[in-house]
């Protein structure tokens, strides 16, 4: 049998981490528990760890993402092989449920295990609103479903090892830059039934809304600002060219339009592929497919906004607004999927799926 690696990240822990620490044992797991810098008022609870745990301890606090990848590397430096699990220090994930997650790990050690848990009405109410926000922002950022994206027991074999250790995030956004870049390299997504565990209403937990929400949802708010300042541009160069042009009657709606689209549409590419996707691609290749698609949309959105208002009679300005909001989401999916992907998974890259048990 393969051997399993019991990692647990912990940051202030509580005697709980010692009787975890003791049942992964007892289970015949390796345990890697990493001291993310708790500080001196809890060396007691890390000294009573049971003999057999790896001890890893730095100063100060660093996150739960640095945690991670401290252990990561650290396998990968002993060149350690097997299957990787991850729990919460908490209690909230039970020995039989990463047991099971890491049996389905060894099956398919190429990707990536999520243990998932059930959001019914005993879940508390800042864990379900947080999972249903971020659910519907990764599905439109990936285009894959995934049904918790903020379970922290996940499995993977020791190959994915040195692609977990060099993705980006050092606290809570980490495990959410993990499942974006899954994806991204072409990892598929495994899912596994496990016991909703929620002690003390989820007290315990160190994830700071604001803080932590902002660097989770960080990439999402680039290509919102990206957007938004395309927006800005495109809607104000066409209420200026609408209004001067007035005279031409219907042709003026049309007019302004197509010239307030090129050129937002060109501050857009320029934003988009610099610093939301950061693609590395070629200018000449992302750029021909970018104003490609641009002209489908263009066409599209000027049907459209002439239709509104030529046809329709709605107000000028406020068919704009309708128009641009139809096109947003085509547009974003478009860019994300066929223009900026990227394409460091190689072969067999676009194949994602979601495998439920």
């Amino acid at each position: 049998m393969e051997q399993r690696i019991a990692l647990i990240p912990a940051y202030e822990p509580t005697e709980t981490l010692a009787v975890l620490a003791r049942q992964l044992l007892e289970t015949g797991f390796r345990v890697v528990v990493v001291d993310d810098g708790s500080g001196s008022a809890y060396t007691p609870v890390f000294h009573a760890l049971p003999a057999g745990v790896r001890l890893i301890s730095y100063m100060p606090n660093r996150g739960k993402g640095r945690a991670l990848k401290t252990a990561y590397r650290e396998l990968m430096r002993e060149g350690a092989q097997g299957v990787v699990v991850t729990l919460d220090a908490d209690g909230q994930h039970t020995v039989a449920d990463a047991v099971r997650v890491c049996v389905r790990a060894a099956e398919t050690p190429e990707r990536l295990t999520l243990g998932v848990r059930a959001f019914g009405a005993g879940t508390p109410l800042r864990s379900r609103f947080g999972n249903a926000v971020t659910r519907a922002v990764y599905r439109l950022s990936t285009g894959v479903c995934v049904s918790d994206t903020q379970t922290g027991l996940r499995a993977f074999g020791t190959g994915l090892l040195p692609v977990m250790a060099e993705i980006a995030g050092e606290r809570y956004e980490y495990e959410m830059n993990v499942l974006m870049e899954c994806p991204r390299r072409g990892i598929a997504i495994r899912e596994v039934p496990i016991e909703t565990v929620y002690i003390d209403g989820n007290r315990g937990s160190h994830f700071h809304v604001l803080r932590d929400s902002f660097l989770i949802y960080r990439n999402i708010f680039r290509f919102a600002a990206s957007s938004l300042l395309g927006f800005a541009v495109d809607y104000g160069l066409y209420s200026l060219l609408v209004t001067l042009t007035a005279g031409l009657g219907a042709a003026s709606v049309p007019l302004s339009n197509v010239a307030a689209r090129v050129v937002s549409a060109s501050v857009n590419f320029t934003v988009n592929k610099r610093f939301v996707f950061r693609s590395r691609d070629s200018v000449l290749r992302t750029g021909a497919q970018y104003f490609a698609l641009a002209a489908c949309i263009l066409a599209g959105n000027t049907l459209l906004l002439s239709a509104l208002v030529n046809g329709l009679g709605f107000n000028r300005f406020a068919a704009k607004l309708v128009t641009e909001v139809t096109f947003f989401t085509f547009s974003y999916l478009a860019q994300r999927f066929l223009i900026f992907r990227d394409k460091k998974g190689g072969a067999g890259s676009g194949e994602v799926r979601i495998q439920h048990e």
